[in-house]
């Protein structure tokens, strides 16, 4: 009996423990997920998948050693030859949206005795809430103006000598312009710093453009104290160190995300020179900087930095490593993402195809190739040597044989790549909690991203949109990807694995745009006509593909401006056009109005933040090569209010019930209720 006493508390004791050990496994596993030394990233350097399923953990470099061997690894394996894609569209915030925005996120007066216009509007952005920068910005009084400016050049000839006149300099400057009430419209004062703006509270921040010369001075972030717009005030500057290069900015809140990209040194990788603020340069250690297990294609490391807009301190920074071709960032209230595009392993993609058509080519061939595959050298020294291969085994044959096998191998690899063409085009994405700036996961998606727009999070899901085999060829034989391009819609998880895909729309040809509108999905492709895509995304196992329209021409941006009606602003013949969708029958869409406009160009086909939409008087505003234009869509028509035959037109924004149509020479101030002129200010 003692012995069965003792056998049972045993037995207990064991039981016991085990239910602890696994209660401590599952609390130390949800840790883990939180950890940034648990992260995901697919396995294998080259995958067959259309999305990697088998995840490997983020790590730092341990040394700036084993940083360098990663380097010559990725170099021996990917080339980078492909060119980065530019951007595309945004709603600004609604009334109802500014007023749950927390108070630190809404732009304040500049001074209490001021009249104060009724509304006004924000920059076209993506997601409610999160700012981003551009030449324009207005706290409904003032506006702010990134210009160029132009000064007289510092050298002249002599009077008593012949010579040629420099052009004039162009330098980029800020205008602050008093434009409510419009009786009082007038230039406040000039900042002689220009960049793309934000405005948080009473502080205007200048950023430099994603691209701009390295030589250049203005290699800093402004920001300046504006509460009194007439004497504006330096407060703060974080200068950009080394190669730095600014991929895209946040303003979320009172915090600045400003991601960067820094140029590899291959000798010295590491430590990286991140900026300087107040005097004391803030670095990315070898030990700082994470890596997948799996290798990536990597010539640049990213940092997301997160700064105060109010002091300019530098609050926190996370760097990784990537590459620079065809980079996007996409920011929601919880996440950041970034993606970098990568080719896949296209001596590996030869080889099996040699392997499956052994009967087109010798063994020594395939011998050959099996180790090219193996060698340690740069991926453009493998072309270069494959080219070398083919060429001594046809330089063996005669003129017939080798006209036959070249067209059998064209033929026969058009096949081939339609099968396998998704494992030569890759998009790593990273994802970043804003709350701590954690890495939080990380994966691959086939293809690569238009812009912003093509990554859309919702209900802790992220869509994107991908085209595949737009940029490949075949090596010598038939014309590859360029007639087989396919579109992807995937729907991941908040661990970046897949849940669900819908492959193959618009076959032969690319997206020109995208937009994702909670449980909805809008896809432009095109070639010859432009194919607009309504997609369900209500089942993220599932989406489906509900209806299609197909009409001339294409659209790049894409706008909701009301319940179940989109906008899309593109091209037709050469001239721009904008079209009007109805969507609420999404398994029948249709295209209730157009318009072509006598321009051959907008600058909305190339940033949303270009367009303002005005739902109180039903009217959106596009700028074109010509001038500025003003459509109402009133009664689901659309017809010109107003156009602008100014040149150089920019920008529009409304306060209260006045257009003020912006260009780089001049300020247009509109009454909306009857598009008279009632104001003007040269610039």
């Amino acid at each position: 009996m003692k012995t069965n006493n003792q056998s049972g508390r045993v037995t207990a004791l064991i039981v016991i423990l085990a239910l602890v050990f696994l209660i401590g496994a599952l609390i130390i596993a949800a840790v883990s997920r939180k950890k940034i030394s648990s992260l995901v990233q697919p396995s294998g350097e080259i995958s067959t998948e259309n999305i990697s399923r088998d995840l490997a953990t983020l790590k730092k470099f341990k040394s700036e050693e084993e940083f360098k061997k990663y380097l010559s690894r990725s170099a021996s394996t990917f080339s980078f030859t492909l060119g980065g894609r530019g951007g595309g569209p945004v709603e600004a915030l609604s009334e109802s949206d500014q007023a749950a925005l927390p108070k630190s996120s809404m732009p304040q007066g500049t001074g209490a005795l001021l009249e104060a216009p009724s509304r006004f509007s924000e920059t076209n952005i993506q997601v409610a809430g999160i700012d981003e920068p551009d030449i324009v910005k207005t706290d409904g009084k003032e506006i702010y103006f990134s210009t160029n400016k132009r000064f007289d050049s510092v050298i002249k000839p002599k009077s008593d000598q012949v010579g040629i006149i420099p052009p004039p300099r162009e330098r980029s400057i800020v205008k602050n312009i008093r434009a409510f009430p419009v009786d009082d419209l007038e230039l406040d004062a000039e900042i002689a710093k220009g960049g793309e703006l934000l405005l948080e509270g009473n502080i205007l921040v200048v950023v430099p453009q994603k691209y701009y010369y390295y030589g250049s001075e203005e290699r800093k972030i402004f920001g300046y104290d504006v509460s009194n717009p007439s004497a504006p005030k330096e407060k703060w500057s974080a200068e950009l160190k080394g190669k730095a290069q600014i991929e895209a900015v946040r303003l979320y809140g009172d915090k600045i995300y400003a991601v960067m990209s820094h140029a590899v040194d291959r000798n010295r990788p590491c430590p990286i020179e991140i900026m300087s603020v107040g005097g004391v340069t803030h670095l990315a250690k070898c030990m700082d900087i994470y890596h997948p297990e799996t290798l990536v294609p990597v010539d640049v490391t990213y940092s997301v930095n997160v700064i105060d807009a109010g002091s300019g301190k530098l609050e926190d920074t996370l760097s990784f490593v990537g590459s620079s071709s065809d980079s996007v960032v996409y920011m929601s209230e919880k996440s950041l993402y970034v993606t970098y595009y990568y080719p896949g392993d296209f001596i590996r993609f030869a080889l099996d195809f040699f392997k499956e058509n052994k009967d087109l080519v010798s063994e020594q061939v395939i011998r050959d190739f099996e180790g090219l595959e193996s060698y340690q050298i740069g991926a453009n020294a493998k072309t270069t040597e494959y080219y070398d291969i083919l060429e001594r085994h046809f330089a063996g044959m005669d003129s017939d044989e080798e006209m036959r096998i070249k067209n059998e191998l064209s033929n026969r690899m058009d096949g081939y790549f339609e099968k396998h063409k998704r494992d030569l085009e890759r998009t790593g994405i990273v994802k970043i909690g804003i709350r701590n700036l954690d890495l939080e996961a990380s994966g691959t998606v086939t293809g690569k991203p238009l812009n912003q727009f093509s990554l859309d999070e919702y209900n802790d899901n992220l869509r994107v949109a991908m085209t595949v085999g737009s940029n490949w060829w075949w090596f010598g034989f038939g014309d590859g990807g360029a007639r087989q391009s396919a579109n992807g819609i995937y729907v991941l998880d908040e661990d970046l694995r897949l849940r669900g895909e819908l492959t193959d729309l618009g076959l032969e040809e690319r997206i020109y745009s995208a937009r994702f509108i909670e449980d909805k999905g809008y896809v432009v492709t095109f070639k010859q006509v432009d194919p607009f895509y309504v997609l369900d995304l209500s089942d993220p196992m599932n989406p489906e593909k509900k209806g299609e329209l197909k009409i001339p021409g294409y659209s790049s941006y894409l706008h909701p401006i009301a319940k179940n009606k989109i906008l899309g602003i593109g091209e037709e013949n050469n001239k721009v056009k904008v079209s009007l969708f109805d969507v609420s029958d999404p398994a029948d869409p249709t295209e209730l109005a157009k318009y072509n406009l006598d321009e051959y160009y907008s600058e909305v086909s190339q940033t949303h933040h270009a367009f303002l939409l005005d739902k109180k008087h039903q009217i959106f505003f596009l700028p074109g090569s010509k001038g500025g234009y003003i459509f109402s869509y009133a009664g689901d028509n659309l017809s010109l209010a107003k156009t602008i035959s100014e040149t150089a037109v920019k920008r529009a924004i409304y306060l209260s019930d006045y257009l003020y149509v912006i260009g780089e020479d001049k300020l247009i101030v509109l009454n909306e209720k009857d598009w008279e002129r009632v104001g003007e200010l040269e610039l």
